[in-house]
């Protein structure tokens, strides 16, 4: 594995800043206002072709302020995973009881510590650096992360401390995100796939504000997990914060091989669980439908029944979705997500042999012929897979305006009935043969 590099120290002082400045993009949420990051974020960086595994982690803090305890476990076991650990401090406001407190805990790793200063991107603080001689750690350096300054200097000294035998990394692993809307147990789940309290789980909504990778392996195959903020309606995000949090959330999406959409089966089916639907249509990405808290619902020998065909009806742009019925809190079920997930993900990337494909349409077409729609019918020449991740197929036709909507359903459904698409979207592209 790669090795790990735990940023941590007091809150404001930069070290979300200081994350997206090394891996090169805006991952970890920054903001002005204190105790913005809560749990660990991961995510890879690299400096002089040599990989690792950077983490950001909750600010620090003496006090009685709301998820402390919490803040300040997820940070532990940061430093703990971690081989090389950044202290992070603030040249502008001096050496804090709260740095003390962090070096005590430090100390006790007896892991590698590079003491950063941060903000000295002006000149008449830069003297300031000195104090911190105190927290005994050595040589403090001076960095902006905000400006990039002595960034580079602080990764020269990361380095030097890697492990010496490192495993080349390959990620083959598969992919999945939590999607929902806040509280429907998403952080819940994320912590019983783990068999680890990786996440702060807390019935208030929109505790989760990143999005959170996790790596674990399961039935002799390697996952990534992402957890994510909860997703509000459009119109429904007032902080500055939140709104950050939905982009990560929408960009988790798009970087996920499967999206798995969370509902909470207590509550049922509202109509922001179907804005947030909407979000997996528009990325056109595999996807699976997950009840959870299902141990809290009154059941009888066709409740399953009933909410499969709410589903259905709510989530009709979803169809292709498989629905997983479960409880994180009880890991009841729990173990039905990896064979959805894996069929969802094989489905992603199957194609289709030319000659199997038109055989499959020339019969779709024999049996059920388009008719006439805009002035003409249209005619398939033939048909080929051009893509995969969705599974795109390219029909090439005498005029692409002749396609009514309802054959182009009749065609997705022929080719859904001949092979094994279930858990994945299909894209159809109708070109007009020169």
């Amino acid at each position: 594995m790669l090795p790990k590099v735990a940023i941590v120290g007091r809150p404001n002082v930069g070290k979300s800043t200081l994350f997206n400045r090394i891996i090169g993009e805006r991952l970890s949420i920054t903001d002005d206002q204190p105790g913005v990051t809560r749990d660990r974020i991961y995510a890879k960086g690299s400096w002089l072709s040599k990989e690792f595994f950077l983490i950001d982690t909750g600010g620090i803090e003496l006090g009685d302020a709301p998820f402390l305890t919490e803040i300040k476990m997820q940070a532990e076991i940061a430093m703990d995973e971690a081989d090389v650990i950044i202290f992070l401090t603030d040249c502008r406001s001096g050496v804090t009881n709260d740095d003390t407190y962090i070096a005590k805990l430090l100390y006790q790793t007896k892991k590698p510590i590079i003491l950063a200063v941060n903000k000295v991107d002006d000149q008449k603080f830069k003297d300031n650096i000195y104090e911190f001689y105190a927290l005994g750690f050595g040589d403090p350096i001076p960095v902006s992360s905000s400006h990039g300054i002595g960034t580079g200097n602080l990764l020269d000294q990361v380095i030097e401390h890697f492990p010496q035998k490192l495993e080349n990394f390959e990620d083959n692993a598969i992919h999945f995100s939590l999607i929902g809307r806040p509280n429907v147990g998403k952080s819940s789940l994320t912590n019983c796939l783990l068999n680890d309290n990786r996440v702060i789980v807390s019935p208030i909504a929109g505790t989760t504000r990143d999005t959170i990778d996790t790596r674990f392996k399961a039935y002799d195959k390697e996952y990534v997990v992402i957890d994510t903020a909860g997703l509000k309606k459009r119109g429904k995000i007032y902080e500055n914060v939140e709104k950050y949090s939905v982009i990560r959330s929408i960009d988790a999406i798009g970087r996920s091989d499967i999206v798995l959409l969370v509902l909470d089966a207590d509550t049922g089916i509202l109509e922001q669980d179907t804005h947030v639907g909407q979000y997996i249509e528009e990325y056109n990405r595999p996807c699976i439908i997950v009840v959870n808290k299902w141990d809290l619902v009154d059941k009888d020998s066709k409740t399953m029944q009933r909410f499969t065909e709410d589903i259905r009806k709510e989530f009709k742009y979803l169809d292709y979705a498989p629905i997983v019925f479960l409880s994180a809190l009880d890991n009841k079920r729990v173990h039905t997500l990896f064979p959805a997930i894996i069929q969802a993900f094989d489905a992603n990337n199957r194609r289709i042999s030319t000659s199997v494909l038109n055989d499959v349409i020339n019969d779709a077409v024999a049996m059920f012929p388009p008719s006439e729609f805009n002035g003409g019918k249209i005619k398939i020449y033939y048909s080929s897979q051009v893509g995969v991740n969705p599974p795109t197929f390219a029909f090439f036709v005498n005029e692409p305006k002749y396609l009514h909507f309802s054959y182009h359903r009749y065609l997705e459904n022929q080719i859904r009935k001949s092979f094994d698409f279930f858990g994945t979207p299909i894209k159809f592209e109708f070109r007009k043969r020169d």
